[in-house]
């Protein structure tokens, strides 16, 4: 049976989301979708990394690849229904991921206690290749406890109310 994934705290649609790895308004962010495959209990994004984001010639920065990496793991929180943090990340770049490739990122959940949360994270080449891995450590958190006045003032600039 699926998961219900539902929009709590920073899975919301709000107004001006510049996240760097998922935010549709920063045009220099990766704007990366993810979407839940039920059959692998995963989340997964295709990813194509333009030119903007070169390292070595030809291939992606490893920070870039940190990132989407990161952005995989952190959508599993959406699996388990949590907001949750990276505490811990671990990755290993196998290969040279390459630029304007199709590329699959995929994360998926591995265990967790209390409000820790394992999963890992791969980057597959449209081969399946495994180019770049990653396990983590996501702590929950109170989105609106952490986050809450910088929401506040967010939605005041656009006419909102925070209950809405």
């Amino acid at each position: 049976m699926a998961p219900r994934l539902h929009g709590k705290g920073h899975h919301h649609k709000i107004p001006r989301n510049f996240c760097y790895g998922c935010g549709p308004d920063n045009k220099e962010g990766l704007q990366l979708k993810f979407v839940y495959n039920p059959e692998r209990h995963s989340m997964v994004a295709k990813v194509r990394l333009r030119a903007r984001y070169t390292g070595p010639p030809g291939h992606a920065h490893g920070g870039v690849i940190a990132t989407v990496l990161d952005e995989a793991m952190g959508k599993v929180m959406k699996i388990h229904n949590v907001i949750a943090l990276t505490s811990r990340m671990e990755i290993q770049y196998l290969k040279p991921v390459p630029l304007n490739t199709p590329l699959i990122a995929e994360g998926k959940p591995k265990s967790h206690r209390g409000r820790r949360y394992w999963t890992v994270a791969e980057i597959r080449n449209h081969e399946g290749l495994v180019l770049a891995r990653s396990r983590g450590l996501f702590v929950q958190i109170d989105p609106m406890a952490k986050f809450g006045k910088h929401l506040e003032k967010m939605l005041k600039r656009v006419g909102k109310n925070i209950k809405d």
